[in-house]
C-alpha cells in the first residue's frame, strides 16, 4: 500500500511572510507620514520679522499655520482679506486670499496651512491653502 505524503508549511516560510508583511506595513506608514505635511519644502514665516519690516521679506514664499480670526474686506477682482492669528493668536497678520482661491470656504475659527508670498507692497498673498 502506498503512503500519502504529508505537506506542511515550514516554519521558516511562515516567519518570512510575517516579516515581509511587517516591513510592507512600516514602509507604507512611513511614506504616508512624510507626505501628510503640506508645503514641507517651504520655509516657515517668521512672523515677528514680518511685523517688524515686511519689506525685507518681499518676493519670498513661506508657509504659515494660522487660524482665521476675522474677514476684513472683500473685492470681486482682488479677493478676500482676512486676519489670521498665529502663535496661539498672540499675533495677527492680514492675508489676502486671491479670487482664484474663492472655491475654498474660509470661515472664522478654521485653521489652515497656507503657502504664501510676500508681495512687493508687503501684503501676504496666499498661493495655496489647506485646512489643518
Amino acid at each position: 500500500m502506498a503512503r500519502r505524503s504529508r505537506s506542511t508549511l515550514h516554519p521558516a516560510w511562515i516567519a518570512g511572510v510575517i516579516v515581509l508583511l511587517v516591513l510592507g506595513f512600516l514602509g507604507a506608514r512611513s511614506l504616508i507620514g512624510t507626505n501628510s505635511e503640506p508645503y514641507r519644502t517651504a520655509q516657515a514665516l517668521d512672523v515677528s520679522s514680518y511685523l517688524e519690516n515686511a519689506n525685507s521679506l518681499r518676493g519670498n514664499v513661506y508657509k504659515l499655520e494660522a487660524e482665521v480670526m476675522n474677514s476684513l474686506s472683500v473685492s470681486p477682482t482682488q479677493g478676500r482679506l482676512f486676519s489670521f492669528g498665529v502663535n496661539n493668536n498672540a499675533d495677527l497678520v492680514p492675508i489676502l486670499i486671491p479670487s482664484n482661491l474663492n472655491h475654498i470656504n474660509v470661515q472664522k475659527g478654521q485653521r489652515f496651512v497656507i503657502l504664501l508670498e510676500v508681495a512687493d507692497d508687503g501684503i501676504l498673498r496666499a498661493k495655496e491653502l489647506t485646512k489643518s
